[in-house]
């Protein structure tokens, strides 16, 4: 994974370098983040090096969201009424709470509760991923379902188990169903990783805050965070619309 963010951190510079050195009018002052001056530069060089930081985080948190998700789900689904209520409790829940009230809460609440130390990445990885899994269990109850009948009585009949009726027939093909919005997800996690600011983790929006202090160019500032913005989030859709294509050949 390092390898790949450096890739990007490069791609990124290159792709910076000629707004920087064109400039877009007198009211701005790109020589705070120039590749032609040494400041200009260290501040570049700075600001990306947050991208570390915000891609870590969000891969964390989506792969834990993603196996809780898997599991509120899963109960879900059953004939009992007790798992389908827990299911829904869990879902209406932490859709509810807004993704910055759970981070605090995490962050200066969680330690106290529990007596706990917490650092603000893996604080700022357990409120995403605590929040995205009520949408991911969704998508998966959703993917599931949407499974025609025939295929769950197949798997009957040659007698599988519940474990392996789902591990070998039921979740492949519903993995390939929910893979877009598991994608938007991604995508969705990506954008909210920049919450994580508030309570000092040093990726790309709070390198950017510290920057802006000292430079007190917020113009310049903010419109490089926006680009590394959307190109960090136009290669992770590339990448899952290959990874979609990839999955729908071999399922042919």
């Amino acid at each position: 994974m390092t390898a790949w963010i450096n890739r990007t951190k490069r791609l990124i510079s290159i792709l910076f370098t000629p707004v920087l050195l064109t400039g877009c009018g007198a009211n701005w002052g790109w020589y705070v983040v120039s590749p032609s001056t040494e400041s200009g530069r260290s501040n570049l060089k700075f600001l990306i090096d947050g991208l570390g930081y915000t891609i870590a985080l969000s891969i964390c948190a989506i792969v834990i969201s993603i196996v809780i998700g898997l599991l509120i789900a899963l109960p879900g689904l059953a004939k009992g009424r007790a798992p389908r209520t827990m299911n829904r409790v869990y879902v209406e829940c932490f859709r509810a709470i807004p993704i910055l009230v759970l981070l605090l809460w995490v962050y200066y609440g969680l330690p106290v509760v529990l007596d706990i130390g917490i650092t603000t990445f893996w604080a700022g990885v357990l409120a995403l991923a605590i929040s995205d899994s009520a949408f991911e269990a969704e998508i998966f109850r959703g993917g599931i379902q949407s499974i025609s009948k025939g295929q769950i009585e197949a798997a009957d009949s040659i007698g599988l188990n519940y474990y392996d009726k789902m591990r070998y027939v039921i979740l492949p093909q519903a993995i390939r169903r929910i893979l877009p919005p598991l994608g938007n997800q991604l995508v969705y996690m990506l954008k909210m990783s920049s919450l994580v600011s508030v309570i000092g983790l040093s990726e790309l929006t709070r390198r950017a805050n510290e920057l802006v202090v000292t430079e007190y160019r917020p113009l310049e500032i903010y419109t490089i965070l926006v680009l590394e913005y959307l190109i960090l989030i136009l290669i992770v859709s590339a990448g899952v619309r290959w990874l979609e294509k990839k999955m729908r050949a071999d399922e042919q």
